[in-house]
């Protein structure tokens, strides 16, 4: 069963008083262990598909399944229920606090969840992006690619069943990018997570199980490997 589903989803905004459509008539399903990766020009949907997928917005029209439970008509506590048991968040700019280290950046979601055993959780996670030794230190002692990795263990940390990645690689050079490319794409298979990345790398392009090009809106094409 697919793990993130579109159905015929519509999604129109209010700018300036009037209706913008940002997606229009979209579908698609991501199985467990499927990387997919959204590409098109700047504005074509890619960002507001993502927002969908990991139910931080929600669709105008049609509807957007994870793990087989819709995302419209929940109430807040379902949602939030879903969105910390279900969806990790990755972002272009790591989105860390920078008063607190590593380890305490990929435990905190842990502990505002009332989990136990939260430090040994994360130093995993950490250990599975390769940062041991480095579990102690602030974000502004690590290096673009290092935060990334610590953003990646974060939302890994709850084990989620979608992993979405918003140009990921963006702030990051060729080679440290294309080393995090292949990092989604591992702990894709081994956690069996279904991952949405909306990118404009070419190297994601090429790793991915699904290539999806937007354009206005619409799907454009899909192309599967």
């Amino acid at each position: 069963m697919a793990l993130v589903e579109l159905r015929n989803v519509v999604k129109d905004y209010l700018s300036d008083g009037e209706r913008v459509r940002a997606l229009d008539g979209v579908s698609l399903s991501v199985a467990p262990g499927e990387l997919v990766a959204l590409v098109g020009r700047s504005g074509c949907g890619k960002s507001t598909l993502l927002n969908l997928a990991g139910a931080m917005d929600f669709p105008t029209a049609g509807q957007v399944l994870i793990d087989g439970n819709a995302t419209s008509g929940a109430n807040d506590q379902q949602l939030t229920q879903l969105r910390r048991d279900n969806v990790g968040f990755v972002f272009q700019s790591f989105q860390l606090l920078h008063t607190l280290s590593a380890v305490e950046n990929v435990e905190l979601p842990l502990l505002l969840a009332g989990r136990n055993h939260a430090r040994e959780s994360a130093l995993n996670r950490l250990h599975a992006v390769a940062l041991d030794g480095l579990e102690h230190r602030l974000p502004h002692q690590l290096s673009g690619g290092q935060m990334q990795r610590v953003a990646i263990a974060r939302a890994l940390v709850n084990s989620p069943k979608v992993l979405l990645a918003d140009e990921p690689t963006g702030n990051l050079d060729t080679a440290t990018g294309n080393a995090i490319l292949e990092l989604l794409l591992r702990l894709t298979r081994e956690q069996g997570a279904a991952t949405l990345i909306a990118t404009h790398s070419a190297e994601a392009a090429a790793i991915a199980d699904i290539l999806v090009t937007l354009r206005d809106g619409r799907v454009a094409d899909i192309r599967r490997k």
